[in-house]
């Protein structure tokens, strides 16, 4: 599911200066005690547990968390990180035509949406300077083109071995919660890779970012 125990957690660490109202997150991590990111791990492993039951492993698909990585980082060592990616055009288009519950106010404006999009590819590329190989980069038109390639690359990336279900992936009975759940019932397809271009005519302020 898409969890919001690391944006609470971040939220919480934000903190005010009483003069200036400025953010303290993330500069403060600096000054906390690392006993406490120990507490915050082990917090976060207790709150989800409802969610995994006894499995080893899960997955916290919430996609703002990569605003958050140095954090989880230092609350969860030992944590896989996967960025999901896909082409500018396409990523965005996707984005700004779905209407989501909460929290993804920039989604809403093509220009907005663009300059989201670069300041992602910004921090990714800090990300991946600060904590060379935490994070696995996965590009959406290579699962297209070959998925058990990829699907092997991010088994390995987390130390699991190969399963057959994960490219039968459309024949699970679990209950699937997030707007893409119809898409998941269906085998990879690749229809929707330049659906975009469709109405390529109305995205020029997106295409100018």
């Amino acid at each position: 599911m898409e969890l919001h125990n690391i944006l609470g957690l971040a939220s919480r660490l934000k903190g005010r200066q009483p003069s200036t109202k400025e953010s303290q997150y993330p500069k403060n991590l600096n000054e906390i005690n690392p006993e406490y990111f120990q507490r915050f791990g082990q917090q976060f492993i207790n709150e989800t547990q409802t969610y995994r039951e006894q499995a080893p492993l899960f997955i916290d698909k919430m996609p703002n968390n990569f605003l958050h990585i140095g954090l989880i980082k230092l609350i969860l060592p030992n944590a896989k990180i996967i960025d999901a990616r896909r082409s500018p055009m396409a990523c965005c288009f996707s984005g700004f035509k779905q209407l989501f519950a909460q929290g993804q106010d920039f989604s809403y404006n093509l220009e907005d949406i663009g300059r989201y999009y670069n300041a992602y590819l910004k921090l990714m590329a800090h990300w991946e300077k600060v904590l060379p190989g935490f994070v696995l980069t996965v590009n959406h038109e290579d699962v297209v083109e070959n998925l058990e390639t990829q699907v092997r690359r991010m088994l390995d990336f987390c130390g699991i071995d190969f399963e057959q279900s994960c490219l039968d992936f459309h024949k699970t009975k679990r209950t699937i919660k997030t707007p893409s759940s119809e898409q998941v019932r269906q085998p990879i397809y690749k229809s929707a890779t330049e659906q975009w271009r469709h109405f390529e005519q109305y995205l020029t302020p997106l295409k100018k970012y």
